[in-house]
């Protein structure tokens, strides 16, 4: 009789409804959802619903379950009212300007951006009709006289790519409210575990999860988050120009950011230790570290920033280019053009990230043929200042 019992109840009992069980119990971890469709009771029904009248899902485009819980975890660790998920960094900057902008606006551009940012917000919205300026961001007083009355947004990073300037949030936010202007931080060497903008002022802040937000190394995927105010046309435009992100990326993100403020707390120990070698270091001529007190905006980001001062560490070798192919070639640390993997790499401005710009446009920036851009992972802080040594070592 009681084998007779454990057969009735088992799990593969014929007639047992899948979703009764499923509701009976919840998952600890989050479900995957390989779904691009859901079934519909009845037209009405499916009308409803694509008219955002009715609460569920249709097609994987428009909205599906895990971009859902990984927007609610954006919006935990922003303290955003709204967030938006998208198949890449570059997405979630194109549905910031095409969700705010239109022909006719203007654009103050920090000088400062990373190189595909830059591109997409002078060539390709000008081809839109939407102008620019370019401004210098930590000069205040520079950005208010760049405003125009056709000003509707500025845009800076948190952390500027590659040389770690810090952009006074508040200050900023000030200038482009008094001129009804939309700020727009890009914090994806920040991460909100270091700094989060829209508490400072900003109206939204986008990331490339794909760095160390997520910091796995195995997801495409961007972020834009904000205030219910700048939110009328986010999802209608993520959707109409295909920003739409996959549920795999997304399940894997919110895996990633669980781990967020531990990985950064880590790294960003380490990088200060790694800032520290590299600032006596004989081959160097110069390091850039918020942690630092020689960096020019060390007090600022001690006021803005959380959980330390990040996990980037720039520096620049006397040697030049051929200094930076000798050290890279050693291979003591990984050749990456990212950055925000589990692993310390590097990576050579010139060669990946500023490559589309000029000699003269790189010196202005300050990056030369020596310069070098360090993405601090967890592993143990001895292994990196090791590996460092080594890779100095075969410079000279």
């Amino acid at each position: 009789m009681a084998g007779s019992e454990k057969r009735e109840t088992s799990s593969n009992v014929p007639g047992v409804d899948l979703q009764q069980r499923l509701s009976a119990t919840v998952p600890h971890n989050m479900p995957l959802y390989l779904a691009a469709v859901w079934q519909c009771d009845s037209p009405e029904q499916a009308d409803q619903l694509l008219a955002g009248k009715l609460d569920g899902y249709v097609y994987q485009r428009d909205r599906h379950p895990n971009a859902d819980l990984f927007a609610e975890a954006c919006c935990q660790l922003h303290e955003a009212e709204r967030a938006s998920i998208t198949s890449s960094g570059m997405a979630a900057i194109s549905l910031a300007v095409l969700s705010q902008l239109q022909s006719g606006d203007h654009v103050l551009v920090s000088n400062q951006l990373y190189g595909r940012t830059t591109l997409l917000l002078t060539s390709e919205l000008q081809r839109l009709g939407i102008t620019h300026a370019l401004i210098d961001p930590y000069d205040l007083e520079s950005v208010r006289a760049a405003v125009t009355p056709q000003t509707k947004m500025v845009i800076a990073e948190t952390i500027a790519n590659p040389l770690l300037r810090i952009v006074d949030i508040r200050g900023l936010s000030e200038i482009t409210h008094n001129a009804g202007a939309v700020l727009l931080i890009d914090n994806t060497f920040a991460t909100p575990a270091i700094c989060k903008p829209l508490t400072l002022g900003a109206d939204l802040v986008m990331e490339s999860v794909s760095k160390f937000m997520n910091g796995h190394g195995d997801v495409m995927l961007g972020m834009l988050a904000g205030t219910e105010k700048h939110w009328e046309r986010v999802e209608l435009v993520n959707a109409a120009w295909g920003f739409a992100s996959s549920p795999l990326e997304c399940w894997l993100a919110c895996r990633g950011v669980s781990t967020l403020t531990l990985r950064m707390r880590q790294a960003s120990a380490t990088a200060q230790a790694a800032a520290e070698l590299l600032a006596v270091h004989e081959e160097v001529e110069s390091v850039e570290y918020p942690g630092l007190n020689s960096h020019v905006d060390h007090e600022l980001a001690s006021t803005q920033f959380l959980n330390g001062f990040g996990h980037m560490v720039t520096f620049r070798l006397s040697g030049g280019r051929q200094a930076a192919d000798r050290l890279i070639a050693s291979g003591s640390i990984p050749f990456c053009p990212s950055l925000g993997d589990v692993s310390t790499t590097l990576s050579h401005p010139t060669s990946t990230s500023h490559r589309g710009l000029s000699d003269a446009e790189r010196a202005a920036l300050g990056i030369t043929d020596g310069t070098i851009r360090l993405s601090v992972g967890v592993d143990q802080a001895s292994d990196v200042l090791n590996s460092l040594e080594d890779a100095l070592s075969s410079v000279s």
